[in-house]
Order: structure tokens, then sequence, then C-alpha cells
């Protein structure tokens, strides 16, 4: 099948085109329509299953009884902003500008893209973590750049500063830092962080770190980039509410940066969503002003979810790895005898009643020695669905 120009770069960056030339959906959402088609227990997409905090609920149906139904300012309206500011400079110490270094964006997806869009020439690079969220692949290859990735390897998933090192070069745009890591949930430590700015520094490179997961981690501390030295004048912090705030249909992100390349990203977001979110973003703004209880009383809860899917992963057989953030868990099938997870994944609502995703689904084909027996579960679920959930896994030991 002949797919021309932008679509087939991005149709193969985002591993949709097939050997054989044809589209296929993407696995997420093929493991969703299974879950769907067979009444499983879906974990394997990363959604709360939950409302998020009701103050942030009430906000969002003050402002939509209130009138903020029409189109908010192309950076975001001044509320959120101020919100934003506020959170970076309370919870890390950033001092940052609300009307120059701030954009809100149709969730992190979108702040990526813009991001990757305004700053990649065609022929740049673009290093990233691999395993790696599928949307970078897909809008590096719209950029026409290339994708460069640095393993993090089973069993712990750690980032190795040789192994960044040997992927940066000059030829390198931007390194996209993803912590805690989708799907991994390890956490990036301060110390290679400092490498990757040193890296940055020594072959003038962008940073650009996805930090959706910013609050939600299990005893170990998120440090963000921009905060290390020398990091701040080349780094583009992405974030979002909807994990924070169990609320990831709303779609509202920002991006954080200095203003030339705030300036240069609103000049692609403009013309991708132009804005979002008019209601839902005062409402975040409620959220993002919550009293400290309330961030630290959601990773103790979802660390409590994990440790309760962890353990019945074990118990079923599985080897499970121990995410340090994030929404997932990745537990490896081979002890069961499943050496494809592809084709466990497949069968699973069979077996178990339960849906996964196949952690080779975020690895490039050439790279999938080492994951392919490895299954990504999402553990952001009510507990009594993660406690039927493990009590069914159980059953594939017979």
């Amino acid at each position: 099948m002949d797919i021309p120009g932008a679509w087939s770069r991005v149709a193969s960056g985002a591993m949709l085109l097939s050997a054989d030339g044809v589209l296929r959906p993407t696995i997420f959402a093929e493991m969703s329509a299974l879950a769907l088609r067979t009444g499983a227990i879906n974990l394997g997409q990363g959604f709360p299953d939950e409302d998020g905090p009701a103050p942030v609920l009430e906000a969002a149906r003050a402002a939509i009884a209130g009138g903020a139904n029409q189109y908010p300012p192309g950076i975001g309206i001044p509320e959120l902003r101020a919100a934003i500011v506020e959170h970076q400079q309370r919870f890390y110490g950033l001092n940052v500008d609300p009307d120059a270094e701030v954009l809100v964006t149709a969730g992190a997806t979108e702040a990526i893209a813009a991001t990757i869009l305004a700053l990649c020439e065609p022929g740049d690079e673009v290093v990233t973590l691999e395993p790696f969220y599928d949307s970078y692949a897909a809008t590096i290859a719209l950029a026409g750049a290339r994708h460069v990735t640095v393993p993090l390897r089973a069993p712990d998933f750690r980032l190795e500063p040789d192994d960044i090192r040997a992927a940066v070069t000059d030829r390198t745009r931007i390194i996209l830092v993803n912590s805690p890591h989708n799907p991994t949930g390890t956490v990036v430590g301060r110390e290679v962080l400092q490498v990757v700015v040193e890296l940055a520094h020594e072959h003038d490179a962008l940073i650009v770190t996805d930090e959706v997961y910013e609050h939600l981690t299990f005893g170990v501390e998120h440090v963000p980039i921009a905060t290390l030295p020398g990091a701040r004048d080349r780094t583009i912090t992405i974030s979002s509410g909807g994990k924070t705030f169990s609320t990831t249909g709303w779609k509202v992100g920002w991006v954080v940066a200095p203003p030339a390349l705030t300036k240069a990203i609103l000049t692609v977001k403009q013309f991708l969503t132009y804005v979002n979110a008019a209601p839902f973003q005062p409402a975040i703004a409620v959220g993002l002003r919550l009293p400290d209880e309330y961030f630290r009383d959601a990773a103790e809860t979802l660390g409590r979810k994990r440790d309760i899917l962890s353990t019945g992963l074990r118990r079923a057989g599985f080897r499970v790895s121990n995410p340090d953030g994030s929404y997932f868990v990745i537990a490896d099938a081979a002890p069961l005898g499943f050496t494809d997870a592809d084709d466990l994944c497949r069968r699973l609502p069979e077996l178990a009643g339960v849906v996964g995703v196949p952690l080779g689904a975020f690895v490039r084909e050439e790279h999938r020695e080492g994951y392919r027996s490895l299954v990504r579960f999402a553990f952001c679920k009510r507990i009594d669905v993660l406690e039927r959930a493990a009590a069914q896994l159980a059953g594939l030991r017979s």
C-alpha cells in the first residue's frame, strides 16, 4: 500500500504500518476493544476508574454553569497559568513567569507534539528512553527527525549513564526524558539527570522532560531536570493534571520553558487544537492549589494499589518489577511458560478475564529481544477491581 508523505512517516514511526504495508490499529486500541468485547477487566489502558477530588469536579461544574464554555486565551487562562507557577514554586522552588514561560495545552501529548514539531527540523535526532510512550515515535517521524533510543533493560529498567552518553551526539536536537516513566515505572535519579544536563551542554541540545506522573511516586524523590544546575535555560518541562487528579479525559496539560522556546511551541500549538478545555482549566487550577495532604495521600493510595496487583501477579507465577512511580507494573510471563506476550495478551481474557498490554508495543521491533515475555498492567483501578483481577490471574498457574 502506497502511503504518501508525512502520513507514511507517522504511521511507520508509531508502528501502525505492518510489514505487508497495511495500516492496523495500535495494540492499545486492540486490547481495549478486546476488553470491551469479552467483559474482561481492562488493566491495559492507563486511566483510573474513579473520579478525581470533589473540589476539582465541583469547580468544573461551576465553570460550566458560570459560562466558561467558549474559547479561552491561546496560552491558557490566567488563573491556571498562575496556579502552574505557584505549583512550580511550591514543590520545586522554581520561579516562573506566567505570561512568558507557561503554555496550557490539550494534555501532555499535544505539548510533546507541539514541542517536537516546533524545535526539530528534518534530519535532527531526538533521543528518548526505550521502552517509550508511543506518541513520541509518531511525532518524531512526523517532524522528519531521527529517533534514537536508550535502553531501559529488564528487570530493573534503570537508565545507565554510559548508554545515554553513547546515544547523544552533535546531531542530537532534543533529549526527551520521561520520568516517572511510562511504561516501566522507573524514576530517574538526580545523578543520572545531571549527566543528561552535561550532555545537553556538550552537544548544544535541548532537554524535554515529560513529568505527568510527577506526584505519583512511591517513596522515591522525583527531581525535575529544570531544578538542576545549568538546566533551566535549555529545558522544556511538560506535565498535566490528568494523572494527578484522575481526570485523564479532560486533557489539560502545560509547558514550562524559557520565553523564546515557549513562543516557538505556541506558534505550532495554535495550529493543532488552537485552544481547549475552557471549563476544565479553572478546575485544574483548583487541583494544583489543593493542600499537600492531597498529593501525599494520592501517592500513598496508588502505592497500595501497586502492592495489591504486584502481590497477585507474583502469586499467579509472574516475575514482577517494583515500579517507583506511575500507574504501571511490568510482569514477566516466562516463568509461567509464556514467552510471547503478544499472544498471551490476546488470550488473557479467555484464560483469566483480564487484559494487559505487551511491553513490546513500546519497543522497536528490532529491539524486542529481552522484552518479548513482558506485560504491562495498569494498577490505577479500584481496589476491589484489582483484588478480583489478582484472583482471576491466579488461575494461570493451573
